[in-house]
């Protein structure tokens, strides 16, 4: 199950995939940002796309409308990580079509539930 794992943090992404891989999803690809994003998921088959709000470029908002906006991709589940943890966020995000939302700092077991919730409800509400 490949996972589009998308932040401008070398360092976040590392963490992210690595939790990945403990909870037993080994499949990641990796993006520094929201274009090099949307060309891996034109290349490849993607599952679940993991994203960060902040990014330079192509923040993270913009990024999950560019893929709701492609037929290709529409459907793709999306989960938000980041530090924005205000309401008034998670509902621009969820208005912009995210899947689920999890706030940094996350332990791995809240990520776990995340991925379990989006990829089970993948056109339900966002679990926040």
């Amino acid at each position: 199950m490949p996972i589009l794992v998308v932040d401008d943090s070398s360092t976040m992404r590392r963490i992210l995939v690595k939790t990945l891989e403990r909870l037993g999803y080994p499949e990641s690809i990796e993006a520094a940002g929201g274009r090099e994003a949307l060309e891996h998921l034109e290349l490849s088959e993607i599952d679940l796309v993991v994203v960060d709000w902040n990014m330079p470029g192509m923040s993270g908002l913009e990024l999950v409308r560019a893929i709701r906006s492609k037929p290709a991709t529409q459907d793709i589940p999306i989960l938000m990580v980041t530090g924005n943890a205000g309401s008034e966020d998670v509902v621009r995000a969820v208005r912009s079509g995210i899947t689920g939302y999890v706030v940094k700092p996350f332990s791995s077991e809240t990520l776990r539930a995340k991925i379990t919730a989006v990829l089970g409800a993948q056109t339900a509400s966002p679990q926040a």
